[in-house]
């Protein structure tokens, strides 16, 4: 008798053949993982919605970073909390402020870590807006002025790229021009493109104590429904000058990870952010989940979405998991 269907399942017998066949890896390279550096001595400080992540004080973030490094983690966020903040957020481009410390602390221990610094105001203003404030409303262009000022401030530290994450009009060729203007034509910007007035960062605004202290950011983050307008975010982003461009966040919104590979030639970043972690150690210590595939399934279909790299808080576990441990 003639066959008449396919006999997919071949390719499924052991094993052995389906890591022959299998299309997508996770490696520590595609891994990014984020920091959160505070003011004040000995401090580590669990961030109770995050467990296992911490905020540290400079004398105790050798300790981190020597257990990343060891991890085969080659990639950080830096993102840094002072404890003065002001309508202005002037601490995010004082040279001598602490994210710039923390990168330049990084970069002397371990220089080949590609350290990424977050560049927005929103840790360092008194009111928790990305900007500088009319009012009630982020006034676009003068905060570019200050985005500027922060990456060049980051560059100097030692920042191997330049992350902004505040969404104005522009951003991307404001950081561009200081820079180039400053002689670090050869930093790369790594744009949050697509970045979305999300739920999904709750335990984040507790790691970074970035919480707006009225209103929201829906006037500058984009509306969660749209796709296409996160297009033309992502097309403005290239034309003014970006390398690498985000999707935020990741996992809610692979849809958006798979439309920017397939109309962009740059780099595409997943970022799997602070809900999406917290919920899945909280279904864990619950014993509803095994942790690992879950974590490894979610990084995987990042990957087929077509992410190249994902921004993730699961970064020294999936070390762990990758060695067999």
């Amino acid at each position: 008798m003639a066959q008449t269907f396919d006999r997919h399942r071949r390719l499924r017998s052991s094993a052995a053949m389906r890591n022959l066949v299998r299309e997508n890896h996770i490696r520590m390279e595609d891994l990014i993982y984020p920091l959160f550096v505070v003011e004040g001595t000995d401090i580590k400080n669990e961030i109770s919605s995050m467990p296992g992540v911490y905020q540290f004080s400079l004398d105790r973030l050798a300790e981190e970073m020597k257990e990343i490094a060891e991890a085969g983690i080659q990639s950080v966020l830096m993102f840094g909390i002072p404890d003065h903040k002001d309508a202005c957020g002037s601490e995010a481009y004082n040279d001598d402020a602490i994210t710039q410390q923390a990168i330049r602390q990084i970069k002397e221990a371990y220089p080949d870590m590609v350290v990424i610094a977050d560049t927005c105001l929103c840790e360092y203003t008194d009111h928790g807006h990305c900007g500088v404030l009319h009012g009630h409303d982020v006034n676009n262009d003068e905060t570019l002025k200050l985005l500027g000022m922060t990456a060049v401030s980051q560059a100097k530290a030692g920042a191997d790229i330049i992350a902004p994450s505040n969404m104005m009009d522009g951003f991307v060729i404001a950081i561009r021009e200081a820079l180039d203007e400053a002689g670090y034509q050869h930093i790369p910007i790594m744009s949050y493109a697509v970045k979305y007035a999300s739920s999904f960062y709750g335990p984040f605004r507790e790691a970074a104590c970035s919480t707006p202290q009225f209103g929201d950011r829906k006037s500058y983050q984009m509306d969660a429904a749209n796709a296409r307008e996160g297009l033309r975010e992502a097309a403005s982003d290239v034309k003014e000058g970006a390398d690498f461009l985000i999707v935020k966040p990741g996992l809610a919104f692979m849809d958006m990870v798979l439309r920017l590979r397939e109309s962009f030639n740059l780099p595409i970043v997943a970022y799997n952010v602070s809900a999406e972690y917290s919920m899945v150690k909280a279904a864990a210590q619950n014993g509803w989940i095994d942790e690992q595939r879950i974590v490894m399934e979610t990084l995987v279909g990042f990957k087929r979405a077509g992410a190249d790299l994902i921004i993730t808080y699961h970064a020294k576990d999936v070390a762990k998991w990758l060695r067999g441990e």
